[in-house]
């Protein structure tokens, strides 16, 4: 026994101190006492936890977890009855782990339950029990930001259903008037039957002699304006925060909804959000459910943010093919495009779309539709709130790379001024930025009418 634990001794403590026989005055049994009390500090080397996420969504369900250093992990697939097993070495089990199923909400479409085992000797296993077919994607994040290290698994449908492309189908369907009945038309006498007795019908020589009845008009087809509404950031990338605590993706998705509402009141318009709750959708995503919906515009909503507390101001971007407008820009799509790598994106995963829209050449034109809607907005938004700057500015900002759809980017106050900030948490305001860029919105069309175009656009 004591020559075991003289051996752990060896095993844990230092180089310059693993020799047990440079200490030949120490007795053995303190040795031994020694190696007991080391013998929690080699069990316990095991990882924790340090936060547990969910984030549910219709498009997906994202679990986040967060330590201090990568961990080493295995999914499995598992039938009858569908669940996914995610085999985790080292992993300690914390209450952070624990408190994980807790997180699990009914309103989750994919995920029912989470369960916690040990399947062999220092592996930990978390079982997910499903409510449908999934396809899931996991991967490692980096250190960046407030994170540290993040294992990320997103449950995604192996069927996806896309409510986007739903809405489009309902809002485009023609609205067709009726013929009026044939009877009424030919006899005017039949407008004043009863309930109780039918209308005659008109005799072989009344028919004759009256005149022909005018063709029935065809159905109107008036198109429907579909506006892509993106509340930027969203789930693990909280965007901006104000002094007072406010996240910038709360201000988005409370003013894109809003602006939405404002929107689908207007006969022949509908908006459409991308996101739609507190989830994460990387900047290409955003842009192609732009594209499937057919959008006819795409609007980005934020709440921008400075080293000083005193800028402030509403802003409106376009793309640019040729750098910057200004440093102000340059940064501020510098740290806007970093979304991706706060909120989280798997980067093995291939994005041949994104090679063709950094290279088609309907670009140009796009951009020059982009311009003028900004205008449009940024003069609406001058009259709720002091600009910042007084012209549209461009920079390189991913979210706005559709190149076919005219986009803007609104960066609607400075959430890191204290009384802007304020302002941004207020409904009443919130509402005022809504009808101030759906102005805009309205403006660009007066003078600038949608074309024609498909019924639903193939996937990119």
């Amino acid at each position: 026994m004591f020559s075991s634990a003289a051996s752990l001794i060896q095993n844990v403590l230092p180089a310059p101190a693993v020799a047990v026989h440079r200490f030949p005055r120490i007795p053995l049994l303190n040795l031994f006492f020694t190696a007991m009390l080391l013998l929690p500090c080699a069990a316990g080397s095991a990882t924790p936890v340090t936060s547990a996420r969910v984030w549910p969504a219709q498009d997906y369900t994202r679990i986040t977890f967060e330590s201090a250093v990568p961990l080493q992990f295995q999914l499995l697939m598992l039938k009858n009855p569908d669940r996914l097993a995610l085999d985790v070495e080292d992993l300690a089990v914390t209450p952070t782990l624990e408190e994980l199923s807790a997180k699990i909400g009914n309103n989750d479409p994919y995920v029912k339950s989470i369960r916690l085992g040990r399947p062999k000797q220092g592996t930990v296993r978390l079982v997910f029990d499903l409510k449908t077919d999934v396809k899931p994607e996991i991967f490692t994040l980096r250190p960046i930001a407030e994170y540290g290290h993040r294992l990320v698994l997103d449950i995604y449908p192996a069927q996806a259903s896309d409510p986007l492309l739903a809405l489009l189908e309902k809002t485009q369907a023609p609205a067709v008037t009726p013929a009026p009945p044939a009877a009424v038309t030919a006899a005017k006498p039949a407008e004043s039957a009863t309930a109780t007795e039918p209308a005659r019908a008109p005799s072989q020589s009344a028919a004759a002699n009256a005149p022909p009845a005018p063709a029935a008009k065809p159905a109107r087809t008036e198109r429907t304006i579909i506006v892509a509404i993106d509340a930027g950031h969203g789930g693990e990338d909280p965007g901006a925060k104000g002094r007072r605590g406010t996240h910038e993706k709360d201000i988005t998705l409370a003013i894109a909804r809003r602006l939405k509402d404002v929107i689908d009141r207007e006969p022949n318009m509908r908006g459409v959000l991308t996101r739609d709750g507190d989830y994460f959708i990387p900047l290409q995503g955003r842009v192609q459910k732009s594209r499937r919906i057919n959008a006819d515009l795409f609007v980005s909503v934020h709440a921008d943010s400075f080293i000083r507390p005193d800028a402030r101001g509403s802003s409106v971007f376009a793309l640019s093919e040729n750098g910057a407008t200004s440093a102000a820009a340059r940064w501020l799509a510098k740290k806007e495009n970093e979304a991706d790598l706060i909120g989280g994106v798997n980067l093995d995963v291939s994005d041949p779309y994104l090679k063709q829209t950094l290279l088609d050449l309907s670009q140009t034109a796009t951009i020059n539709d982009s311009l003028k809607l900004a205008k449009s907005v940024l003069d609406n938004l001058g009259k709720i709130n002091t600009l910042h700057k007084g012209t549209v500015e461009q920079a390189g900002f991913a979210v706005l790379k559709a190149p076919d759809i005219p986009s803007i980017l609104v960066e609607t106050a400075f959430i890191s001024n204290p009384a802007e900030e304020k302002k941004l948490k207020d409904e009443s305001y919130q509402q005022k930025i809504a009808e101030s860029i759906f102005s805009g919105i309205k403006n660009y069309f007066a003078q600038n009418p949608a074309l024609a175009r498909a019924r639903v656009a193939t996937n990119p």
